[in-house]
């Protein structure tokens, strides 16, 4: 028999999962509505220069592109909605003030983020525009964390990072772009040494600041660190006591907060606080966040912007399978009557299943353990027999 094989990390969805994957998209969807947050579904494919304007050269690797034979264009496939949502906000809806956009859908990545990860994500997420301020990113990050209590899950360990503190020891280094990559990714790999190498480039002094950044990770403590480890720098400064603040503010039961400092983001294009979402049975991040204030600005408004997004099926293999509810089955015969009953059955939110075999074997693959049955004219819901 012929196999039909899809290619590496791609794979179907089948009925327990993609049951629970759409209560899951209903669920968060329905959360962030009641927050304010109005849903956009923005295209699965767009001209790659809008696709990726304004953003880093790993989103850049990350996409898949074709030929438009309508234009002859290049188009992508998009790996990510911030950019989309952050072109709605900024050309689209051209608002004044904050607004807060909500989505949900797939994403396709080139190659995958881990040997057990999809390439095909369905992204979920929010994003707030229009405010600068740190009340914004707790918003944000409480919103989150609730959306992953709400999905089921009841423990979290977030971990939070401050890109502008890398940025701060950067600025005035005069790297080249190679340079300036090859830096940022060394930082986000917490590759100490190869960070040192760089000394010549530099400078040896602001290259040994920038590789503590590789070592200060952990509890609130690492703050208290940090302000003795590195140097005095008002942007640094403001940024740790943002970070202690987002820390205070967003604690509750159930949560555990620790810091990154060498965490600057998913596809460097983050301007501020970023932030991850793990759980106890997970050691990839669940949901990831941040300030990417200047995503807008190839679109004509660089508004001040965070948000976060997470992949519905990793959430949804943590939470285990939905079980199919137990239908009723319904005897394939004309009547009206037997029509009514069936309607209003499924109109309360009932599964009515009509008996299309009519084989008692096959009435237990289609999950029925009663059955429509009539009495005298009247159709009642009776139990199945041998239920």
């Amino acid at each position: 028999m012929r196999r039909w094989l899809l290619p590496e990390h791609i794979e179907d969805i089948l009925p327990d999962g993609a049951r629970t994957v759409e209560r899951l998209r209903r669920t968060l969807l329905d959360l962030f509505e009641v927050h304010g947050f109005e849903i956009v579904q923005p295209p699965l494919l767009e001209y790659t220069e809008s696709l990726l304007s304004g953003t880093g050269r790993d989103l850049d690797l990350a996409t898949f592109r074709l030929v438009d034979r309508l234009s002859g264009r290049q188009l992508g496939v998009r790996a990510d909605h911030t950019p989309q949502v952050a072109r709605i906000d900024a050309h689209l809806l051209n608002r004044e003030g904050v607004t807060r956009l909500a989505y949900c859908g797939s994403v396709l990545h080139t190659l995958p983020a881990g040997m057990t990860t999809t390439r095909e994500p369905i992204q979920i997420g929010a994003e707030l525009y229009g405010h600068a301020g740190l009340e914004a990113d707790l918003e944000v990050l409480r919103l989150m964390s609730r959306a992953l209590a709400a999905a089921g899950l009841e423990r979290l360990h977030l971990d939070i990072g401050h890109p502008r503190i890398y940025r701060a020891l950067t600025e005035g280094a005069g790297l080249g772009a190679e340079e300036a990559e090859t830096l940022f990714h060394a930082v986000q790999q917490k590759d100490a040494p190869a960070v040192l190498a760089m000394g010549a480039a530099l400078g040896e002094e602001r290259a040994e600041a920038i590789a503590r950044l590789t070592r200060l990770n952990g509890d609130a403590a690492v703050l208290d660190e940090a302000r003795k480890a590195l140097p005095k720098n008002p942007a640094i400064a403001r940024a740790l006591d943002e970070l202690a603040r987002l820390a205070r503010e967003v604690a509750a039961p159930g949560i555990e907060v620790s810091f990154d400092l060498a965490e600057l983001g998913g596809f460097n294009y983050e301007s501020g606080v970023v932030f991850a979402a793990f759980a106890p049975a997970s050691p990839d991040a669940l949901a990831r966040g941040g300030r990417y204030d200047e995503v807008g600005r190839s679109f004509g408004r660089a508004r001040p912007a965070t948000g976060f997004t997470m992949d519905l099926r990793r959430i949804a293999s943590l939470v285990g399978a939905t079980p199919r509810p137990p239908a009723v089955l319904a005897p394939c015969v004309e009547d009206p009557a037997l029509d009514e009953e069936v309607a209003r059955l499924r109109a309360a939110g009932e599964i009515v299943i009509a008996d299309l075999s009519g084989h008692d074997d096959a009435r237990a693959e289609l999950g029925c353990d009663r059955i429509l049955q009539s009495n005298e004219g009247r159709w009642s819901v009776v139990p199945l027999k041998g239920n």
